[in-house]
Order: structure tokens, then C-alpha cells, then sequence
């Protein structure tokens, strides 16, 4: 709570304390102590600066004062929750619509490559992984797999005719199992990153290949592969959405475009955008305050 001897100075004879030095009081104490602190720090202020309390109503204009203020929050909260409903629902659209298109363009039939074209594929593996494919996945030979940020598509060819009873998946947290049953594993390992096995899926696609949803349990990072010891992507070269972006309001896009720079950085070892902005608040606020000890403050 606040001490009313903190805004307390020697008295002067005719002088009272500025206008500014009792708002530079007051941010402090609001900053380091807190709001309540601070409201009863103002109420002295005006108790001892003001005949404010003399006057029979003043509590209940006060009352009424922070009742409208209260409202008015709570009406920003609710709009503020409205619209970062609208954003996840634009975002969810695009996601889907651009899923649509991958499934669309691997539905075309692929060229056959020269053998010049596939030793130009193989030079662009490097350090890094391999060429995401146009899912910001992998196509390998035993089976490919998609992605967005939200979850990831496997999708293992089978021989044709064959029935979910014949499939052997096992979906956990950490850990992925499928194959034909009486045959080795198809795929079998941990997981690059931890899933919701309840919100994951598997099922037979027109008897000939077995499709896989993973949700994933970090929404907020692209995967390398699917388990672990598998051939890895390079996640520098995903493109999410690239195409569906064109598609989005201004201030949807640039919520997209947030999470795609926040994910590379995250990736070079380097600060989100969240973090920078509270770096260059607080260098702002130390240029701002130069008469202040900022020598144990920490920048995250």
C-alpha cells in the first residue's frame, strides 16, 4: 500500500508542489506499487490539496465515475475478444484453403524428372534439411507428409483393396507407430514434437493409403520431420500461405506475416518481435529517465 508521507515535502513558505512533479509522483507509485496504491494515494492528494470531500455528493460521483470506467473496459474487453475471434477465423480459412490447393496440385500428375533435375535436388540438401515440398513437407519414398503451423498430414501408400482392419496405428504424445499388420513398421520412432493424441486422426483413403492427422501440441512452430532420425526439411524454406496471403485484411496478414518472422527467429536463435518491442520500451524509458538506476534492470 502507499505512504502519504511518500508525496510529503519540507513545506514551503508560499509554494506549493508543481502540477508535474506531483504527475511524475503519481506514475511512479502507479508503475512500481500498482493501481491501488495509486488510488489511494490520488484520494489523500485530493483530501489534503482540495476541499473536494466536503461536498455531500463527491463519493457518489466517485462511485459513479469508476462504475463508467469499468464498463468501459469491460466493452473493450469483449471487443477485443470478438476480433481476435475474427482473426483466428480468417487465419483458419486461409490455412484451409491453401491445404485444398496442396491437395489439388499433388492430385496433378507429376512430370517425370531428368536425370540432371534430380542431382540438382539433391545439391539443395544441405546443413539446414532438405527443400520443403509445396506442403512444407516431405516427399519420401515410403511416404510424404504436409504441414501447417496447427498440424501435420502423413500420407503412406498401401496396396490397393487394403481394409482399416488391417492397419496397426498407435497415436501418442510423443511417439508414432503405424504399419500392416504382421509386417514390420512403416513408421516408428518419437515424434519430432509432441501432439493432442485426442485430436488426432487416422483413417483409409479409397482403400490404397493411409492418412494421418497430427495436431500439434506447439501451434506455433514448423517441424523438421515427422519422427525423429528421418530425413529433416530445411524450415528457413517454408512457405506458408504465400499465396492465400494476398487473400487477407490488412491487419489479419500482418498477424500471419508475425508468426512466420517470430518462427525464423526463433529458429536463428534470435528475439521474436514481441520481445524486441519491449527491449526498445524499455531503452526508450531509461533514455527517458536518466536520473533513475537501471544498473540491475534486465533486457530480455
Amino acid at each position: 500500500m502507499a505512504i502519504i508521507s511518500d508525496l510529503e515535502e519540507e513545506p514551503a513558505p508560499s509554494q506549493s508542489p508543481s502540477s508535474a512533479g506531483d504527475e511524475e509522483v503519481l506514475y511512479s507509485i502507479l508503475s512500481k506499487q500498482g493501481p491501488w496504491p495509486f488510488v489511494e494515494t490520488v484520494f489523500d492528494l485530493l483530501r489534503r490539496r482540495s476541499d473536494l470531500f466536503e461536498d455531500a455528493d463527491a463519493v457518489p460521483r466517485i462511485m459513479s465515475m469508476a462504475s463508467a470506467a469499468k464498463a468501459k473496459a469491460e466493452e473493450k474487453r469483449r471487443k477485443e475478444k470478438e476480433e481476435e475471434a475474427r482473426r483466428a477465423e480468417k487465419v483458419k480459412e486461409a490455412e484451409a484453403a491453401a491445404a485444398k490447393k496442396v491437395e489439388e496440385k499433388k492430385a496433378e500428375p507429376e512430370p517425370s524428372k531428368k536425370p540432371s533435375e534430380g542431382a540438382a535436388g539433391e545439391e539443395e540438401d544441405g546443413k539446414g534439411g532438405r527443400k520443403p515440398n509445396s506442403g512444407n513437407g516431405l516427399d519420401l519414398e515410403k511416404y510424404s507428409w504436409t504441414q501447417t503451423l496447427h498440424e501435420v498430414n502423413v500420407s503412406i501408400p498401401v496396396p490397393k483393396g487394403t481394409k482399416s482392419r488391417l492397419v496397426t496405428c498407435e497415436i501418442k504424445k510423443n511417439h508414432l507407430k503405424v504399419g500392416l499388420k504382421g509386417q514390420p513398421p512403416i513408421l516408428d520412432g518419437e515424434l519430432y514434437q509432441s501432439v493432442r493424441p485426442d485430436d488426432c486422426f487416422w483413417s483409409i483413403e479409397d482403400e490404397k493409403s493411409i492418412s494421418i492427422l497430427l495436431t500439434k501440441q506447439n501451434q506455433m512452430e514448423w517441424w523438421k520431420s515427422v519422427v525423429k532420425g528421418e530425413p529433416e526439411i530445411d524450415t528457413q524454406k517454408v512457405e506458408p500461405e504465400n499465396s492465400k496471403l494476398s487473400d487477407l485484411d490488412p491487419e489479419t496478414r500482418q498477424t500471419v506475416e508475425k508468426m512466420m518472422f517470430d518462427q525464423r527467429q526463433k529458429s536463428m536463435g534470435l528475439p521474436t518481435s514481441d520481445e524486441m518491442q519491449k527491449q526498445e520500451i524499455l531503452k526508450k524509458f531509461m533514455a527517458e529517465h536518466p536520473e533513475m538506476d537501471f544498473s540491475r534492470a534486465k533486457i530480455a
